[in-house]
């Protein structure tokens, strides 16, 4: 009997695992540079979705197409779910959604000379501003009526029209803007102004559809992945940047990411914050190799060499250039 009962349980162990190293999920999004893109492209949320699910051993099957038929085919059941989405109370009727893993910082962006300090909606009254057809932005910004939005296919469109002043201002994401200023791509720091802080914040989420089987564990799985990921600077990896700025424990205090034994001289003074504003004002501290860092001070002598992190396609990538004629 005890030998039956072991055979059973390994036979059913071994089922269980056969099943979890072949789950694979169909996941659909539109072209949305630098974030969802076709294959071969700079594809950000993508990729961090992809490789968190990966390293929970679910496969991933990707489709890119219109968004609003990403949307019908979530909805019918033809598509397991999406990489990267904003969430709204209308579509969790329909989607379980993971934790935000990334936020998209929407910032002001005008020709050269232009006031881009606008906090507000009202700030803005009788300015025509671009924005990308499909995306919610949210009712606060699509039912103003003080403004006028000028809808498009594209970031890329936007910016024609910004330079053609058919648009006044355009918002775009801030993580697109720095690859702009990183690689100094197409002058942009000559030809725009370009605002510091986000006119808006939406936070990106994985989403499932809920008739998936066993999708709340698939979300879970991933969101205790994507925490690990932030820790152990794939983010880093992923997102082209030295340091990352990130609650890595969840207590309302965000710590400096690096990934890798090389930090540089001097004190990082630009990090990618991954959600903005949440940090407490508290210090911050250092993060990398495993080790946290009071202060810069603790951070021992022999990792303060720079040797900056450099990626072998990111300037010569189609992906995550706006052309500007």
């Amino acid at each position: 009997m005890k030998t039956f009962v072991s055979i059973l349980l390994f036979a059913v162990g071994f089922s269980l695992q056969i099943h979890a190293q072949n789950q694979k999920l169909k996941l659909a999004s539109d072209v949305w540079p630098p974030f969802t893109n076709v294959k071969g492209e700079e594809s950000i949320a993508l990729n961090l979705v992809k490789t968190a699910l990966e390293r929970v051993d679910i496969e991933t099957e990707i489709e890119i197409s219109d968004f609003d038929k990403v949307i019908k085919e979530i909805e019918s059941n033809t598509t397991d779910g999406t990489a990267a989405i904003w969430k709204t109370q209308e579509r969790e009727k329909t989607l379980l959604f993971s934790a935000p893993y990334l936020q998209n910082q929407l910032i002001l962006v005008g020709l050269k000379g232009t006031d881009v300090t606008a906090k507000t909606i009202d700030a803005l009254t009788g300015k025509k501003i671009g924005v990308v057809k499909n995306y919610a932005y949210g009712d606060k910004l699509l039912h103003a009526k003080n403004i006028t939005l000028i809808f498009s296919e594209s970031d890329q469109t936007n910016l024609e029209k910004l330079f053609d002043k058919k648009v006044d201002y355009m918002l775009v994401d801030k993580l697109l803007i720095n690859y702009l200023l990183k690689y100094e791509l197409n002058n942009v720091q000559e030809l725009l102004a370009i605002a510091n802080k986000p006119f808006e914040t939406k936070m990106l989420y994985f989403a499932l559809n809920k008739n998936v089987p066993d999708a709340d564990i698939i979300i879970s799985k991933f969101n205790d992945e994507i925490k690990l990921m932030v820790k152990d600077g794939t983010y880093n990896e992923i997102l082209h940047v030295n340091w990352i700025e990130a609650d890595i424990n969840d207590d309302g205090v965000t710590e400096l990411v690096h990934t890798g034994n090389e930090v540089g001289v001097e004190p990082p003074t630009n990090p990618y914050s991954l959600f903005h504003g949440i940090n407490s004002g508290e210090q911050q501290g250092y993060y990398f190799n495993g080790t946290f860092y009071k202060n810069w001070n603790e951070v021992p002598r022999k990792y303060k060499n720079y040797i900056p992190i450099e990626s072998s396609n990111d300037i010569n990538n189609p992906g995550l250039h706006l052309n500007i004629e």
